[in-house]
């Protein structure tokens, strides 16, 4: 199996509390919908509350779906120093040069959010305010992790650095620490004129970042020692966590990396979902802002989440 099981206590620890993580993902989600134009901006906050919760449906879904956990994340070092130029775009074809086993092994989260876009230009054509609602939410979930350089790579938690528990660190510790201070005004949603390009480029600029996440935190631990980690208490669980001077030391030395990259997320979900919004036809969405679910919708929520706490399907260990 390619996927390193960690079992040190230490690298459980460092999970945190949360797991972007499940602050960011929601955070993401929220500011995306205050950048759409006045036609669609009725319907997202009448309904703002789901879109927030349901930001971190996929991340609960890679503990009861096999299939889930791909969709995050493409481990782009695999396929060599010139993935970009030798990766083919598109999915047939990249299908065509690598079989979709491998790809499916190491990573589908460009491919995925372009298929994401494409089904909610249908919900929006079939005027479902449901599907549009669910696919929105969780369309914005996928294009968030494309934005983590962690989620770019192989060595995705550190494990084959010695750097174990960085990915939590920078995707959840460090916006909970520090992102209410972000400059999160990003403009208007603009039209997208090619989704799955716009995905690979997310992808390629988070990977050009990986090698300052790692390298910094490898300078910055070498340099504080054991003042790297605390002990925090949150509730009735008390972990092992990054100091906070620790964190703060790093945050510095990323030059506003995560508040740059949580800018860029927000900034393409609102544009993706104001691009499927106009393919589809520009439909009349003040229309459906009555929408409430059915009792149907609402059973199938709540067996989706006894599902996710039955954690059937084991997923990368730093999300654990």
């Amino acid at each position: 199996m390619k996927r390193i099981v960690l079992s040190t206590a230490l690298a459980a620890c460092l999970v945190l509390f949360s797991n972007w993580g499940f602050f960011g993902h929601e955070r993401i989600n929220r500011l995306a919908v205050f950048i759409l134009p006045p036609e669609m901006i009725g319907f997202y906050k009448a309904n703002l509350h789901y879109i927030v919760e349901a930001a971190v449906n996929p991340d609960r879904r890679r503990y009861s779906v096999k299939e889930e956990a791909p969709r995050h994340y493409i481990d782009l070092d695999h396929y060599g120093d010139s993935v970009f130029q030798k990766m083919p775009q598109s999915w047939n074809a990249a299908v065509a040069k690598y079989s979709e086993d491998t790809l499916q092994a190491y990573g589908i989260v460009p491919w995925h959010i372009n298929r994401m876009y494409h089904a909610l230009r249908e919900a929006f054509q079939l005027r479902d305010p449901a599907r549009i609602l669910k696919v929105s939410a969780e369309l914005g979930h996928y294009v968030a992790d494309a934005h983590v350089p962690l989620h770019t790579t192989e060595n995705y938690n550190g494990q084959l650095t010695g750097q174990e528990g960085i990915h939590g660190f920078w995707e959840s510790r460090l916006p909970e620490l520090f992102s209410d201070r972000y400059d999160f005004f990003v403009g208007k949603a603009e039209y997208i004129s090619n989704p799955q390009q716009a995905a690979w480029k997310a992808v390629k600029e988070s990977h050009r970042h990986l090698g300052q996440v790692l390298d910094e935190e490898k300078k910055l631990s070498e340099k504080m020692g054991d003042k790297k980690y605390t002990f925090e208490t949150k509730g009735r669980q008390t972990a092992k966590v990054y100091a906070p001077a620790f964190a703060a030391a790093y945050h510095r030395a990323l030059q506003g990396m995560v508040e740059q990259r949580m800018r860029e997320a927000i900034k393409m979900v609102g544009d993706l979902w104001f691009t499927a919004w106009v393919d589809a036809g520009q439909p009349d969405l003040k229309s459906l802002i009555g929408y409430t679910p059915s009792e149907a919708e609402l059973a199938q929520r709540r067996a989706e989440l006894e599902r996710w706490k039955k954690q059937t399907t084991s997923s990368r260990p730093h999300e654990n």
